[in-house]
């Protein structure tokens, strides 16, 4: 049976505003509303790497299953919405304001009590303060019912096992030279690797990490590893290599369970 659509406002979009607008109830004295939400997974379980400036939607795909009494077909009695938090508790990381939240999202009706929801988180780098919020993100959920006159019933704050990988945004420069170069000679390849601040919102140098300098053959379509460098204290990268064809250098970055990978575009030499 094809599912029926339809669509749902969120919770809160992400953002101070929306944070502010959610009254928190001590967890301890938080009724059961019955709703589960399950099958939870953020960005396909893939890490969520935020910049300085660009606004991230990860995809949240969930399932809501509201209690005896009450249809997914009735939006207006039920709220339920999973979202990632800081803190011992959901409910701490709201009243904390360290909590990141879904933008939109719409359900899809699986039976009269089950429905089946894909959606975006919406993160803003404004939302992240310090650099200190890299790292492993717990996912909880906030639900709701509604009586039956319209006024608002119980709110739960529920744990969940899901967690999901927030990283600093990376980028790494390549600058390959002397640009041409005789066959046999030194060439000297050197780069920067920098990661997003969020405290000031600018990339900042990462250094004593890792990157690999690759080449690849001006008729090839593959690079290969050459060697490992390992950058300086300001995330400077410098290393030479004997000039022997025409090809692509290039840095690469495996990234850190804090910061994501970085890529530089290919700088080619011709080798005379």
């Amino acid at each position: 049976m094809k599912a029926s659509r339809r669509s749902v406002t969120a919770l809160a979009l992400a953002g101070g505003v929306a944070l502010a607008a959610l009254t928190v109830a001590p967890a301890a004295q938080a009724a059961s509303t019955g709703i589960t939400v399950s099958n939870i997974v953020v960005n396909g379980g893939k890490p969520i790497v935020v910049g300085t400036s660009d606004a991230k939607e990860p995809s949240l795909n969930f399932r809501i299953t509201v209690p005896a009494g009450y249809s997914v077909d009735d939006a207006s009695r039920y709220n339920a919405e999973p979202f990632l938090y800081h803190g011992s508790t959901p409910a701490k990381g709201i009243a904390a304001r360290d909590a990141l939240y879904a933008g939109g999202y719409t359900c899809y009706r699986v039976s009269t009590r089950v429905a089946d929801c894909k959606g975006t988180l919406w993160i803003k780098p404004s939302q992240l303060n310090s650099s200190a919020d890299a790292g492993t993100w717990k996912v909880g959920v906030v639900a709701e019912l509604y009586r039956a006159d319209g006024s608002l019933g119980p709110k739960e704050y529920k744990t969940t096992s899901v967690t999901a990988p927030v990283r600093r945004w990376a980028n790494v420069t390549v600058n390959a030279g002397p640009e041409p170069v005789t066959k046999g000679k030194t060439l000297t390849v050197t780069g920067a690797l920098t990661r997003a601040d969020w405290a000031t919102h600018k990339y900042a140098g990462y250094g004593s990490q890792t990157a690999s300098l690759q080449f690849r053959k001006a008729n090839s379509s593959t690079y290969t590893t050459v060697k490992k460098v390992t950058a300086g204290s300001t995330g400077a990268l410098k290393t030479t290599v004997t000039a022997s064809v025409d090809g692509y250098w290039r840095w690469t970055f495996g990234g850190t369970a804090t910061t994501g990978t970085a890529t530089a575009t290919g700088d080619y030499v011709d080798v005379r």
